[in-house]
């Protein structure tokens, strides 16, 4: 029997798990699901939970109910260390896990670029912790401006325009006013900034789509900041390259991600901690490590990397857990093509930006938004996860 083992639980270690079992009988192989909790994240609503806009318990869930009768194990630990030209990986306690096909779908991690006091000092939102201490933070610190008035505790600045800092700052604009008449202050009291590097937000939008996007959230009261890196992050100040410095007890990074250093150290062909994969998502350098996620550099048709991304991640790890399968039948494996239904941005609740399809056609407001949610069931249908709506 084939001993095949995964790590990661998120959407590409998932599907990995999920589809493998799909085509492979118990017989043929065992499968180990390893991941640090038992929770299965639903990273792209993490900025609802950030904002208390969703519950914990829709976007978090439990791995053992998504996995009970697949026949797959599952194994609640941290991942140390890969030992590829042995087949071994070393998890939580000291204990080892030997395989003869795995499969790395670990993720990313956030990139701080060196930038100081930016990692000691910063909040990231990469988990559902994450998500719970920055609403839990962001309420503290109203709750301290409606007693002291002081300014700083009203600032929240989000460093990065991107996917995930536009649509906390979105999320955090809609859910202000109510915060805001919980504690007793006044909305114009509240300072929220969305600083970016780049000239612009939302790189990789149409820039009608962009455009739209920083009207509807400066209505909103979001003041944007592009073209203007942070440079320093003390004393509680946010010091911009451009000589602004914003007094906030509040910075999320969402800047920048990299590899996870597991990838990068266990000696596989990588670069910045992703690995190098072939076409059937393998490594390049060791052909019975299959990678999906952001842990993988999947080349596109113009030679530039694909951005990672969840849609991504989903068909990575149906096309790694099929060539598990090929494998192992010692049959055919299957290129990965991937197919890109469209890019959506939340701007709160009722509100978004999206293209759909390969004619990239251009959604705006609650269609976009209801678009995302729809996009959102499905996922949850194919995994047999729709049971989190109920709460």
């Amino acid at each position: 029997m084939k001993q095949i083992v995964i790590l990661g639980g998120g959407y590409g270690g998932l599907l990995s798990a999920l589809t493998a079992r799909k085509y492979l009988s118990p017989q043929e192989a065992e499968i180990t699901l390893v991941n640090r909790d038992n929770a299965h994240q639903i990273v792209t609503e993490l900025h609802r939970l950030a904002a208390g806009n969703i519950d914990e318990k829709a976007i978090g869930l439990p791995l053992d109910k998504l996995l009970k009768g697949k026949s797959i194990n599952l194994m609640l630990t941290s991942v140390e260390r890969i030992d590829p030209d042995q087949n071994r990986v070393w998890v939580g306690g000291g204990r080892s896990l030997s395989y003869d096909q795995l499969v790395v779908a670990l993720g990313s991690e956030t990139a701080f670029f060196g930038i100081p006091g930016l990692q000691e000092n910063s909040f990231t939102l990469k988990s559902i912790e994450d998500a719970n201490r920055i609403r839990s933070h962001v309420k503290g610190k109203l709750a301290e401006y409606a007693r002291t008035k002081r300014k700083s505790d009203a600032t929240i600045v989000v460093g990065g325009g991107g996917l995930t800092g536009v649509e906390l700052v979105g999320e955090f604009a809609d859910e202000m006013p109510e915060m805001c008449r919980k504690y007793g202050i006044s909305r114009e009291d509240v300072s929220l900034y969305c600083v970016e590097a780049g000239p612009s937000i939302l790189a990789g939008f149409p820039a009608v789509l962009v455009e739209r996007a920083k009207s509807s959230l400066e209505k909103r009261g979001v003041t944007f900041l592009t073209g203007q890196p942070i440079t320093e992050f003390k004393d509680g100040t946010v010091f911009i390259k451009d000589g602004t410095a914003i007094e906030t007890g509040t910075l999320v990074w969402s800047g920048g991600v990299q590899g996870n250093p597991v990838v990068a150290d266990c000696g596989i062909e990588a670069a910045r901690g992703r690995a190098m994969v072939n076409e059937y998502l393998q490594s390049t350098s060791h052909s019975n490590i299959f990678l999906a996620g952001d842990s993988a550099v999947v080349m596109g048709p113009e030679g530039r990397p694909y951005p990672p991304s969840a849609q991504l991640a989903w068909q990575m790890g149906e096309a790694v857990g099929y060539n598990l399968f090929a494998s192992i039948r010692q049959a055919p494996m299957e290129t990965f093509q991937p197919v890109f239904s469209g890019v959506l941005a939340s701007l709160g609740r009722r509100d978004g930006v999206a293209t759909i399809g390969a004619t990239k056609t251009e959604l705006k407001g609650f269609p976009a938004s209801a678009m995302k949610e729809m996009s959102n069931v499905r996922y949850l249908s194919h995994i047999g996860g729709l049971f989190s709506l109920t709460h």
